[in-house]
């Protein structure tokens, strides 16, 4: 099987739920416990063996780049959209080009997550099969901190994504794993993931595995201080 170690970091999104903390700085610039969230983002990628990462830009965009051009883990490529929003689906669509050929990890930077074993990227990796499109990393609701939703999701007893259920709340924590098969020919466009995760569902085609860590989702105010508090800052 092909290297799995290239990665789409989605920081295109204007953070208006966060935004009242820091009006001129951009939300994956947010710092929680001194860092920014792209760097936690980052550090998870280089932990779990990605080695090239395109992350798309659009609001703010030059003080991501200015942060971007001092990193040197993983390898960065810069997906403009300053002049489109693209929404999630159409970034990946737009950076396609850059991730090659092999499945390919994409995550959020509103979230950090904290592994109590092995870095997350390895664990999607593990459990990736040929008979895959759409591989989520999913996390019980209980293990969730700023998370104010009953879950996104439940796992049937085969690992295949299934509708929410009262009994096994589960919460997508952004990071997964895509086949560029899914985006393959599609039009540059504003879409959101979700249309190529119906698409990938409809054909049995998607997953989930159980995150053993936590995840701390930094969507808003509130989620911004629990995180700020769990991580001692």
């Amino acid at each position: 099987m092909m290297s799995i170690n290239r990665a789409m970091v989605l920081a295109a999104g204007l953070g208006t739920r966060i935004r009242s903390l820091a009006p001129d700085v951009p939300k994956p610039l947010i710092e929680v416990a001194g860092r920014p969230l792209l760097s936690y983002a980052l550090e998870m990628l280089d932990r779990g063996g990605v080695q090239s990462a395109v992350v798309n830009v659009h609001h703010l965009a030059d003080q991501i780049e200015d942060y971007l051009s001092s990193v040197s883990a993983p390898s960065i490529t810069i997906s403009d959209e300053r002049g489109e929003r693209l929404e999630t689906g159409g970034g990946i669509i737009k950076a396609l080009p850059h991730l090659g050929e092999a499945p390919f990890f994409s995550c959020n930077t509103d979230a950090i997550l904290l592994d109590q074993d092995r870095p997350a990227p390895d664990l999607l990796r593990d459990h990736w099969t040929e008979d895959c499109d759409a591989l989520l990393l999913m996390v019980p609701r209980a293990r969730t901190t700023g998370y104010p939703g009953k879950g996104d999701f439940s796992l049937d007893s085969e690992g295949r994504i299934a509708p929410l259920r009262d009994d096994q709340p589960l919460v997508f924590t952004g990071l997964q794993l895509l086949s560029p098969s899914l985006f393959r020919g599609e039009p540059l466009r504003q879409v959101s993931t979700k249309v190529f995760w119906d698409k990938a569902r409809s054909a049995g085609r998607m997953r989930g595995v159980l995150y053993d860590g936590d995840w701390l989702h930094v969507g808003d105010p509130e989620g911004f201080q629990a995180a700020q508090e769990r991580l001692g800052g």
